[in-house]
C-alpha cells in the first residue's frame, strides 16, 4: 500500500511517499481501505514542528525531537472494512465507516480498533462528508458542552467561525440550545449566517471585544484572543475556552476556576465512540452538515497541507483515495451542500477486491 510519510519537520514539501505492508488487524481491530481522509490543524502542526505556546517546548520530547515519531500523519478517515480481528463483532468486511483515529489515516489502510472513535457511515452521507466531520466536531463538542458547559438560552461567539473546527462549533451550539455568533473573514460572512449563526462578524471591520455585546460563552478556535482580553466581552459569569493556549492561558484558567465570576477554561479534546455517535446522529438529523474547502488527491497531499497551513480554508481540506467514482457525487455537488437523499446508506457495503 502506499503511504505518505513525514520524518522531519518543515514545510509541505518534507511529505514522501512510499510502499508499506498492509497493516494487520489485531483481534480486537478492523482494517479499513481508506478513500478519504483530510489535513487538520494537528496534522499540519505536527508536520511543521508547529506547535502553541508552551507546546512548542513540551511536545516535541513526546512527539518527536527533530520529526514526528508516527510518520504517517492523519486522522479522520472515512473508507471501507477490508477485514476484521477474530474478536470483531460490530463490523464486518464490505461495512461503509467512518472515524477518528489518533494517528496514521493518511495511508490507504488503517488499522483501528473496534472500540475507538469508528461506526458506520450516517446515511446520506459520501465518504468525503463523512471524513470532514469527526475532528472539528468532536472537539467542538467537548469544548462546549464539557468544558464551557454551554446551556440552552445562552449567548456563545466563536472565533473563527468559518474553519474546520468553527463550522462545527457553530452547528452544536446552536444544536445545544444556545445563541450563536460567529467571527470570520469577510469572504466568509454568508458561510457562517448559513450554518445558523444569528450574526457573522467580520474580524476586518468590526471590533466585538469592546464591551458593547457580551456573550456567556467565548469559543476561541484560532488563538485570535486572550481571557484579558475578553474580559469585558464576557457575562458576569461567562468562560473563554480557548482551543489554542500556552502558559498564560493555563495559569488563567487555575487563577479563576474557583471563582464565581468570569473563567477561563482550557482543556484537551479526546475522541470517543459515544461521542462520534452523538455527532453521527447530528448529521442524520441535519443538525450538522460538513464544510468542504477543496479535494486533493492522495498524490497531491503536500498541497492540501498548504492549503490547511494558510489558515485560510473553510471548514476541511479532504484528501481522496483509491476509485475516484466513488466520489463523483460529492465532487458534482456545491462545496457545502448536504445530500438529502441517501448515497451510502448505513449498513452499505461495498465489493472488495
Amino acid at each position: 500500500m502506499k503511504i505518505a510519510t513525514c520524518t522531519r519537520y518543515g514545510p509541505p514539501e518534507t511529505i514522501a511517499f512510499r510502499d508499506a505492508p498492509k497493516p494487520v488487524p489485531t483481534e480486537t481491530q478492523i482494517l479499513v481501505a481508506v478513500r478519504a481522509t483530510t489535513v487538520t490543524s494537528a496534522d499540519w502542526r505536527q508536520r511543521a514542528g508547529d506547535f502553541p505556546g508552551i507546546f512548542s517546548v513540551l511536545a516535541r520530547p513526546a512527539i518527536g525531537v527533530r520529526g514526528p515519531r508516527r510518520a504517517v500523519l492523519g486522522r479522520e478517515f472515512a473508507g471501507v472494512v477490508a477485514a476484521t480481528g477474530a474478536r470483531v463483532t460490530g463490523f464486518r468486511p464490505g461495512d461503509a465507516v467512518f472515524g477518528c483515529a489518533g494517528i496514521g489515516a493518511h495511508a490507504e489502510y488503517l488499522a483501528v480498533d473496534e472500540a475507538a472513535a469508528v461506526l458506520p457511515l450516517p446515511a446520506g452521507v459520501t465518504f468525503d462528508e463523512a471524513a470532514a466531520i469527526p475532528f472539528g466536531a468532536l472537539t467542538a463538542l467537548v469544548f462546549l458542552r464539557d468544558l464551557a458547559r454551554v446551556r440552552p438560552g445562552e449567548r456563545v461567539l466563536v472565533v473563527g467561525a468559518s474553519g474546520g473546527v468553527g463550522v462545527a462549533a457553530v452547528q452544536i451550539a446552536r444544536h445545544l440550545g444556545a445563541v450563536v455568533d460567529g467571527v470570520c473573514g469577510t469572504e466568509n460572512l454568508d458561510l457562517v449566517l448559513s450554518l445558523g449563526a444569528a450574526r457573522a462578524i467580520d474580524r476586518h471591520r468590526e471590533s466585538y471585544l469592546d464591551g458593547s455585546a457580551t456573550w456567556d460563552v467565548i469559543l476561541d478556535t484560532v488563538g485570535a484572543t486572550t481571557f484579558p482580553a475578553c474580559r469585558r466581552a464576557l457575562a458576569p459569569r461567562g468562560r473563554h475556552a480557548a482551543l489554542e493556549f500556552g502558559l498564560s492561558g493555563m495559569l488563567w484558567a487555575l487563577a479563576t476556576r474557583l471563582g464565581r465570576g468570569r473563567r477561563a477554561v482550557v482543556g484537551i479534546s479526546g475522541e470517543t465512540q459515544a461521542d462520534l455517535a452523538l455527532v453521527a446522529d447530528m448529521m442524520a438529523s441535519g443538525a450538522l452538515r460538513p464544510v468542504i474547502d477543496g479535494r486533493y488527491p492522495f498524490t497531491a497531499i503536500a498541497e492540501a497541507h498548504a492549503r490547511a497551513q494558510s489558515r485560510r480554508k473553510r471548514g476541511s481540506v479532504v484528501v481522496t483515495i483509491g476509485d475516484p467514482g466513488e466520489h463523483a457525487v460529492a465532487a458534482n455537488r456545491p462545496e457545502g451542500a448536504f445530500l438529502s437523499t441517501p448515497v451510502l446508506p448505513t449498513g452499505f457495503r461495498l465489493p472488495l477486491e
